[in-house]
């Protein structure tokens, strides 16, 4: 009667060891899908974002966070920013590589993250940083891209095609929102095929 008891536990012990594994190797994959569709579908409540575009949330969502419509996603509620406009996008790369263009930020803040969504991992930074506030242009290609990089530009590989890109500029002070959003949107993705070097 006590092996059969014994038995029981282990086939429970077992049982709760597998489903915690299999939590910690799915969820961030699942929180990350959970939050690609609500970038893609809603994004911060105005419309969807499509894929390969980058968009900054509204002022107004920055300036009054606690008075955003009901249609907006939990993504953008979810974690109140009171020094950093966000700008998002979400990255298909097997439709080819992309060009990141960040304007000169002249010593302000600003990052723009690249996060592998099937590992929850970041595999890259523009910012502050790590590149500086000059403007500049970064290829950002997938696995197995083949090409040549355009003179003067930096490549950043990734390893999926797959790429959640979170941008941050920061704000310092209530009158100075509208340049630091003037700035934001000046971060812009173009596909390398329909890109011309600026003269």
């Amino acid at each position: 009667m006590q092996i059969i008891e014994y038995e029981h536990l282990l086939i429970f012990g077992l049982i709760a060891i597998v489903a915690w594994v299999l939590a910690i190797y799915f969820w961030p994959r699942m929180l990350l899908y959970v939050f690609k569709r609500a970038i893609l579908v809603k994004g911060f409540g105005d419309g969807p974002i499509p894929v390969n575009t980058l968009y900054t949330e509204p002022q107004a969502f920055f300036a009054d966070p606690f008075s955003l419509p009901a249609s907006a996603p939990k993504v953008a509620t979810s974690g109140v920013n009171r020094d950093t406009l966000l700008t998002l996008g979400w990255l298909d790369l097997g439709k080819g590589a992309q060009i990141l263009h960040v304007p000169d930020f002249s010593s302000r803040y600003y990052s723009v993250q690249f996060t592998d969504p099937s590992k929850n991992t970041n595999f890259a930074y523009v910012g502050k940083r790590t590149t500086g506030t000059s403007a500049g242009d970064y290829l950002v290609t997938g696995p197995g891209w083949q090409g040549t990089v355009p003179p003067g530009m930096k490549q950043i590989s990734s390893p999926n095609n797959s790429v959640l890109v979170i941008g941050r500029i920061l704000v310092y002070s209530d009158s100075d929102l509208s340049t630091a959003y003037d700035l934001s949107k000046q971060i812009q993705l173009t596909p390398l095929s329909g890109w011309q070097p600026s003269q």
